[in-house]
């Protein structure tokens, strides 16, 4: 049962940063909030030095590998968390209890029990529902969009009256398809490219969970959390030098950033702790993880003001059933 509560705490503080990423995001840009909440991360780490010591070469590249992985995830989350509403992008988020039940069953060979069967596809229900409302929201205009256009646009003519239409058939067929404006068509794109950056990130997370198990069998969680630390930061580093991003110094004065970092190392410890579980499995943790919705879609709607609440927490709840017979499966 520990092992769960840790994952919990997990979950809650993952929402927890995902308000404070964006929040970060308004101050400086996408790189400096990584680069600084990484560095800031690892120094509360570095105390736990002299217990990290004594990894064999095979699982140095493990967490390696850990950490490429998210160095990749962070940089496409960020960027699709700083262009999408923080509720929206914390159902989003929830992919990644598939793939990582996925990766549990076909690598780790996790069985699962009916009670775990069930709440996976309440899960799925959940992110499909919420897929078909992203689908109605950023798809082809509707046929008659002079119905919903605001009459005090000066831009758009006042409906035909039935008669006109009906004389004159060309005047009509522009009132029943009207084409959609470039800047509008633009938004979509940019909005259906961020959503692909989500889901890519959801990837791989997913691999990093997987790895997290694995090493957790064979080191203890200061090294893994002192390595993976050292590793990513030592990736940004190589990204600013290259690209030549400026760092501000008001990087410094964003307390969000620092927020963030806290949460960032009290979180991973606790879940590096539940991996290193024997009991622990990867298909429940997933799904425990994704407790994390309710804390970014309530901070959609009090920090952020964000509309469409009721519908991504009836997702959410749904979700939520699926999580409770999966913890009950264990």
């Amino acid at each position: 049962m520990t092992w769960i509560l840790l994952t919990l705490v997990y979950g809650l503080l993952k929402g927890g940063r995902e308000i404070s990423k964006k929040k970060a995001m308004d101050r400086n840009t996408v790189m400096e909030v990584l680069l600084i909440y990484t560095l800031i991360g690892f120094l509360m780490v570095v105390p736990r030095a002299p217990s990290a010591m004594g990894m064999n070469p095979n699982q140095y590249g493990l967490v390696l590998l850990k950490s490429f992985c998210i160095f990749l995830a962070w940089i496409m989350g960020f960027h699709a968390l700083k262009h999408l509403p923080v509720s929206l992008y914390g159902v989003l988020d929830l992919s990644r209890v598939l793939l990582g039940t996925l990766l549990g069953v076909i690598v780790l060979h996790e069985i699962l029990v009916w009670n775990q069967i069930l709440g996976l596809a309440l899960v799925a229900f959940g992110l499909l529902a919420l897929k078909i409302r992203i689908t109605g929201s950023h798809g082809k205009p509707k046929e008659s969009t002079t119905s919903s256009s605001s009459p005090e646009d000066p831009d758009v003519s006042a409906p035909l009256s039935e008669d006109s239409a009906t004389s004159d058939p060309s005047v009509a067929d522009t009132t029943v398809a009207a084409p959609a404006q470039p800047g509008e068509e633009q938004k979509n794109t940019l909005s259906g490219k961020f959503v692909l950056m989500a889901f890519g990130s959801c990837v791989l997370n997913s691999i990093s969970g997987l790895l997290d198990k694995i090493l957790m069998k064979q080191i203890n969680s200061s090294q893994l959390q002192f390595w993976y630390m050292l590793f990513l930061l030592a990736f940004y580093l190589l990204y600013v030098l290259i690209t030549r991003t400026k760092i501000t110094r008001s990087v410094w004065k964003n307390g969000w950033i620092w927020l963030l970092a806290i949460m960032f190392v009290i979180g991973d410890a606790s879940l590096f702790l539940a991996n290193a579980d024997p009991e622990s499995r990867v298909t429940i943790m997933t799904v425990v993880k994704q407790s994390a919705c309710f804390v970014t879609i309530l901070g959609g709607k009090f920090v952020f003001h964000e509309k469409g609440i009721g519908y991504r927490l009836f997702c959410a709840s749904i979700i939520f059933c699926g999580i409770v017979l999966c913890v009950l499966a264990r």
